[in-house]
C-alpha cells in the first residue's frame, strides 16, 4: 500500500535526508551492546584537532560529528557497490545544520512527543525481524546502534513537529477524503500467501557456475527426501534452517509473504496452488530445487477510509512539509547567522535546498 510504504520516511528525508532508514525500512543497524568505537590517541588528536565545521545561533557542528555521520551515510552505497554522490560531506553537513536549527526551536512537549513516537517506530521496526540478533545484524551493517537509531528518529519526529507548527500545516478531513477517493488502488491489498521454502541451489554458491549433472542429481534426491520428511511431520522451519541455501530466508525458517508478480513463475504458481499446511513436490526453477510449505493465504481486500485516514493525514502533512520547508529553512538559517567555516564544505549557491543523500532501497528480489 502506497501510504504504508512511504510511512514516516518522507519527513526524515526532507529534514534529515541522510538519516532515512527503511522502512520501512524498512529497515537498519548495530547491537545495543556493541563496544564503543575506539577514540584516537592523544598524538592523533594533536595532529588532527576536532575543528568546528559550522556554527551559528543554536548550532555548532564539529568535524568528528560530521565524519561519523558521513560514514553512516556512505554505508548503504558501499553495501550495494555504488559510488557516493559528489559533495556528500557538504550535503550531510547542510542536513545536520537544518536539523540542529529545528531542534533548537522545539518545545519540551514536542521533544517528549518525538521521543515517544521514535520509541514506537523502533519497536515496530524490530517486529519486522525474526529475532533481536537479526535486527542487530542489520543495524550493524548500516553502522548504527539502537541508541543511535532512536536518537535520529527522535530528532526527525521533533523536527517534523516544529515544521508543522511553524508552517501552520493543518490537513482537513475533506483533503483526506479527496485523496482516498482519488487514489483507490493505493488502498487495495492483493491476494497474498505466506510460505516457507527450502532451496537447494543448482549453482556453485561461490562462483555461481552451474553444477555438474551428478551433483544436481544428488541435490534433487536430497530435495525429494526433504519432501518426504516434511510430509511425515518434521518441523519445516528447522529443516529450512539446516538445509536451505537461500541466504535471504533460511535464518527465518525459509519464510516469505508475498503477492503475485514478485517471485519466479514456477515458485509463485506452486505457492498459490497449495492448501494450508500442504508440502509441495520438488519445484525446479532457475535457482535450483525448492520444497515449499504453505502456511496461510490472505484474500484481497480494500482498506476503508476510517482505517486509512491517519496514514493519509500523515502522508499529506509530509507532502506539505516537502513543499514549504526549503524556503523556511533558508530563512531560519539566515536568521541564525549560520556560517560554514571550511570552504570545501560549502555547497554551491542555490544548491542548499533540502535533499536526501541516501540512495533509495532496491526492489524486493525474487528468491
Amino acid at each position: 500500500m502506497f501510504i504504508e510504504r512511504l510511512g514516516k520516511s518522507l519527513v526524515l528525508a526532507v529534514v534529515v535526508g541522510a538519516l532515512t532508514v527503511w522502512t520501512a525500512t524498512a529497515q537498519t543497524a548495530a547491537s545495543a551492546n556493541a563496544a564503543p568505537a575506539a577514540k584516537p590517541d592523544a598524538k592523533m588528536a594533536d595532529l588532527f584537532p576536532d575543528t568546528v565545521c559550522a556554527k551559528g545561533k543554536g548550532v555548532e557542528i564539529k568535524r568528528s560529528q560530521l565524519d561519523e555521520e558521513v560514514v553512516r551515510v556512505k554505508a548503504p552505497y558501499t553495501m550495494r557497490g555504488m559510488q557516493a554522490p559528489p559533495q556528500l560531506d557538504a550535503q550531510v553537513l547542510n542536513q545536520m545544520i537544518q536539523l540542529e536549527l529545528l531542534k533548537s526551536k522545539a518545545t519540551p512537549e514536542e521533544r517528549a512527543a518525538g521521543a515517544k513516537e521514535a520509541a514506537k517506530m523502533l519497536e515496530e521496526t524490530r517486529k519486522q525481524f525474526d529475532s533481536d540478533e537479526a535486527f542487530n545484524l542489520q543495524l550493524k551493517a548500516k553502522d548504527l546502534t539502537r541508541e543511535i537509531l532512536l536518537s535520529k528518529w527522535t530528532a526527525g519526529e521533533v523536527a517534523k513537529a516544529v515544521l508543522v507548527r511553524e508552517l501552520k500545516i493543518n490537513i482537513s478531513d475533506d483533503e483526506v477524503k479527496k485523496f482516498y477517493d482519488d487514489n483507490p488502488a493505493q488502498f487495495e491489498e492483493p491476494e497474498m500467501v505466506r510460505v516457507s521454502h527450502i532451496l537447494l541451489s543448482t549453482k556453485d554458491l561461490d562462483t555461481k557456475v552451474e553444477l555438474p549433472d551428478e551433483k544436481k542429481a544428488a541435490k534433487k534426491k536430497l530435495a525429494e527426501d526433504l519432501v518426504r520428511r516434511a510430509r511425515a511431520g518434521e518441523d519445516f522451519g528447522k529443516l529450512a534452517k539446516q538445509y536451505s541455501e537461500d541466504p535471504g530466508s533460511k535464518d527465518k525458517g525459509g519464510e516469505y509473504k508475498f503477492p503475485r508478480g514478485q517471485m519466479v513463475k514456477e515458485f509463485e504458481d506452486t505457492a498459490f496452488s497449495l492448501q494450508t499446511n500442504q508440502v509441495s513436490d520438488v519445484v525446479t526453477t532457475q535457482f535450483g530445487y525448492h520444497v515449499i510449505k504453505s502456511y496461510e493465504k490472505y484474500p484481497a481486500k480494500k482498506h476503508d477510509l476510517a482505517e486509512s485516514a491517519p496514514k493519509i493525514k500523515d502522508y499529506l502533512t509530509q507532502v506539505a512539509i516537502t513543499k514549504q520547508a526549503p524556503d523556511y529553512l533558508k530563512k531560519l538559517r539566515k536568521d541564525s547567522d549560520v556560517e560554514v567555516l571550511d570552504e570545501k564544505l560549502k555547497l554551491p549557491e542555490g544548491a542548499d535546498d533540502v535533499t536526501s543523500a541516501a540512495p533509495s532501497e532496491p526492489p524486493l528480489k525474487k528468491p
